[in-house]
């Protein structure tokens, strides 16, 4: 019994010290630069949903919302657009010129809304693009609380997530399939009668 725990002791011993030399050795910026193209990956596949759902919806749909004192189907799409040109702004990255804060309620013309949403996703991946990776652990202050650099990229990408699932709701009350659905959701075509074996 004691020789097999001692093997076993060595044996994790061997494991831990060739997992610690195999991580000492990993360049430190190569978890970085993984988390870098994951955030750029996501923000790319979040927007290519949210716009083509965004297409997908008639214009006169957007103005609906389900409720009083609720974001209407522009408001989510440009409150997400928002997000994406201020937050970065905690970070010192400026957003373009003429960004009005108040487009969420003025901007609701469904090709402007689509515009932006792209525009926006652009400035938030040149943001994450232009960060060095030392950045990513520094200290920043957003909504009453510290966090990273690192952490409010995490919320951009959360909260553009967040509000595409809203933006599906919205969209299925109203009768539209998100397209990236539509394809799964379509029936088989029916066999014409008498071609079974």
């Amino acid at each position: 019994m004691k020789r097999i725990r001692g093997t076993c002791l060595l044996s994790a011993l061997l494991l831990a010290a060739f997992a610690s030399r195999s991580l000492a050795q990993e360049p430190a910026s190569a978890s970085g630069a993984g988390l870098k193209a994951e955030l750029l990956a996501e923000l790319t596949g979040v927007e290519k949903k949210l716009v083509d759902l965004a297409q997908a919806v008639p214009a006169e749909k957007y103005g609906w919302r389900p409720g009083d004192g609720v974001r209407s189907v522009s408001e989510v799409y440009m409150h997400v657009a928002g997000a994406n040109f201020m937050l970065p702004s905690l970070m010192g990255v400026k957003p373009p010129e003429g960004i009005d804060p108040g487009m969420e309620k003025t901007v609701t013309d469904r090709a402007k809304v689509v515009e932006m949403v792209k525009k926006s996703f652009d400035h938030t991946r040149k943001a994450v693009e232009s960060t060095p990776l030392a950045d990513f652990d520094k200290k920043i202050k957003y909504f009453g609380r510290e966090g990273t650099v690192r952490s409010l990229f995490l919320l951009l990408v959360n909260h553009a997530h967040e509000h595409m699932g809203q933006s599906i709701a919205y969209a299925r009350i109203n009768g539209v399939t998100p397209p990236w659905s539509a394809v799964e959701e379509k029936p088989a075509p029916k066999e014409p009668k008498g071609t079974k074996g």
